[in-house]
C-alpha cells in the first residue's frame, strides 16, 4: 500500500536577526510553546533538530508551533543553503515523521533539572530560571505581561523570552531563537520591554537584563 504525503509547503522568512532565518510551515509542528537546541546533543528528543544539525553551519534550533528558526555560524551565507534547508523541513514533515518527541523531552528536563537544581516547562534550562513553582505573585505579574505585550511579537521575529527571575528590582530575562544575539535586541530591551514593566509596575523595576542561552 501506498502511503500518503500530507501536503506539506514551507518558506523562508528573514528574521531581524541576520544570522537566523525562519522556516514556516502551513501545519502544527508541536505542541509545547517552543523549545530550543543548542546543538546535536540536546536535540536528541527532537528528529528534525537532530537532522537540521548534521549541516556544519548550524548553531542552534529553535521550534516554535508553525516554524522552526535556525542560527547560523557565518562560514556560509543563507543563500547559499536556504533551499536545501527548506526542502529538509518540507520533505521530513511530508513523510509525516516526528518533529518532537514530547516523553523525550520531558526526561531529558528532569535529568537536567535535578542536576542543575531547576525547571523547565520546554527547552534549554538556565542555570538562573526560577520554575514556576517558586514564581511569587509579583513574578507571576511580570510573566502576564511579558506574554500579553511582548511574547506575540518576538514570535512573529522568530524569537522567544523567558522570565528567568526578579531580584531587588532586576529581571532577568532568556532570550531565544532570533532574539537571541540579535543586534536590535538590546535596544528593543531598553527602549520597549523595560519602558512597559515601568509603566505597568511603577517604582518597583530597575531594570531588564537580558541573556543569551
Amino acid at each position: 500500500m501506498e502511503s500518503t504525503q500530507v501536503p506539506v509547503s514551507v518558506y523562508a522568512e528573514m528574521t531581524p536577526n541576520p544570522a537566523v532565518l525562519k522556516f514556516v510551515a502551513n501545519k502544527k509542528l508541536v505542541e509545547v510553546d517552543s523549545v530550543e537546541f543548542r546543538n546535536i546533543e540536546e536535540a536528541q528528543p527532537s528528529p528534525l533538530a537532530t537532522r537540521i544539525f548534521h549541516f556544519p553551519f548550524v548553531k542552534e534550533v529553535f521550534i516554535s508551533s508553525n516554524y522552526v528558526a535556525i542560527s547560523k555560524f557565518e562560514i556560509v551565507e543563507w543563500e547559499e543553503v536556504t533551499l536545501e534547508l527548506r526542502e529538509l523541513i518540507r520533505d521530513f514533515i511530508a513523510e509525516g515523521n516526528t518533529v518532537l518527541n514530547e516523553s523525550a523531552l520531558k526526561a531529558q528536563q528532569e535529568e537536567a533539572s535535578s542536576e542543575e537544581g531547576s525547571e523547565a516547562s520546554t527547552g534549554y534550562i538556565h542555570p538562573e530560571e526560577k520554575s514556576e513553582a517558586e514564581w511569587d505573585e509579583f513574578d507571576k505579574k511580570i510573566v502576564s505581561l511579558l506574554d500579553e505585550y511582548v511574547k506575540p511579537a518576538v514570535t512573529a521575529d522568530g524569537g522567544n523570552i523567558k522570565f528567568l527571575n526578579h531580584k531587588e528590582g532586576i529581571v532577568s530575562v532568556l532570550l531565544q531563537g532570533a532574539c537571541s544575539g540579535c543586534p536590535s535586541s538590546t535596544a528593543t530591551l531598553k527602549q520597549g520591554i523595560e519602558g512597559m514593566l515601568k509603566n505597568f509596575l511603577p517604582g518597583q523595576i530597575k531594570s531588564v537584563e537580558a541573556v543569551n542561552g
